[in-house]
């Protein structure tokens, strides 16, 4: 079978803790790997610039904040502000002449910085407190960029974002913003794929169960919970600051408002807390279904012969996507990558799961 695991034996630690224990799981991660390569000549530059680009970006800073919310248990609304950190330091240091790969680096330590707060008000607060006080901060943010001429320009100015460069070269192709896209989510990928292997990954998961008990054993809980924000938010920095210089091609402050916050955070809880896979899927219904939804009904109504307004088809569409999310919840609640996982646990045993009826 596909998911078969014949000849799949574990008789050492080291073999038990491999990446892709199923084999199936490796050869799909390579061959999605292969197709995301391939993808500048698969599809249209519409397409990937338009659909694949931010998506990827996307599930990048998703990836962030999963790192501090479904690995470490803390609840993160202010995401967008640590993005917003990011992009606009990146975008000035570019500005002054740093070449983008320095620029990066300190856009994502300028958010580690800054996120690094959230982190002391974690160490007091929990659970829809923490919520609040980072919800907080988001509005604090939003206020230094709309109310900050030296940063941003003001409320209704935007900050232009100098062409991307790398190792000298400037970057202008969409193909070539594309693979700048793809080598930053797959880096980031990457690193969450190890860091539930790592002593640092399972410490995170003991202080989101049970901080105090996590204490009892001798995790540092605040010191996990810093190390969390710092890493979650050095990955949010250099993902907005990627987003500005290869998609928007400019930082507004809408562009970082708490909306956005909500809607990674969405992505979060679609996709499954904890899980790489979701953070792909849930970044994808959320960031691509409403224009997907938006066409079906307008095809349909085309079909059907139905006069339908323009505000009707405005609203229609959000309605319909909003309750497809609700169902993807209710069939499932721990999210979109525990579906795939059910379907891959059942494909293991059959068809002889019918032996133990």
């Amino acid at each position: 079978m596909f998911y078969g695991l014949s000849g799949v034996r574990h008789n050492s630690y080291v073999s038990d803790s491999k990446l892709f224990p199923v084999p199936a799981d490796r050869n799909a991660v390579v061959f999605f790997l292969l197709l995301g390569l391939a993808a500048p000549y698969l599809v249209s530059s519409l397409y990937l610039n338009s659909y694949i680009l931010p998506w990827l970006i996307w599930t990048a800073a998703v990836l962030g904040l999963n790192l501090v919310t479904g690995w470490a248990g803390q609840l993160h609304l202010g995401y967008a502000a640590v993005m917003a950190v990011g992009a606009y330091s990146a975008v000035h240091a570019a500005k002054f002449g740093i070449p983008w790969e320095f620029a990066l680096l300190i856009g994502g330590l300028a958010s580690s910085v800054i996120g690094s707060l959230f982190a002391f008000a974690a160490l007091r607060t929990k659970g829809l407190y923490l919520a609040l006080t980072t919800l907080a901060m988001q509005f604090v943010m939003d206020w230094v960029l709309t109310h900050s001429p030296t940063i941003a320009g003001g409320s209704h100015a935007s900050l232009q974002s100098p062409t991307f460069a790398l190792l000298g070269q400037d970057i202008t192709s969409d193909a070539g913003l594309y693979y700048v896209a793809f080598g930053w989510c797959v880096l980031v990928t990457i690193f969450m794929l190890n860091l539930r292997r790592t002593g640092l990954g399972r410490a995170l998961v003991a202080v989101r169960e049970k901080d105090f008990a996590a204490a009892i054993l001798g995790v540092n809980s605040f010191y996990y919970k810093l190390v969390a924000f710092a890493a979650s938010s050095f990955i949010a920095g250099v993902s907005g600051a990627i987003l500005v210089s290869t998609f928007y091609f400019l930082a507004a402050p809408e562009q970082f408002a708490v909306n956005v916050s909500i809607q990674v955070l969405a992505m979060v809880i679609v996709g499954g807390l904890g899980s790489i896979l979701g953070s792909y899927l849930g970044a994808a219904l959320i960031l691509l279904m409403p224009g997907v939804v938006n066409q079906l009904f307008s095809l349909g109504a085309n079909l059907l012969g139905l006069d339908l307004g323009i505000e009707t088809l405005a609203h229609i569409p959000n309605a319909a996507y909003g309750a497809l999310i609700v169902i993807f919840l209710m069939v499932e609640p721990l999210g979109l990558g525990k579906l795939y996982a059910n379907v891959r646990d059942y494909l293991m045993v059959w068809p002889f799961d019918q032996l133990k009826k």
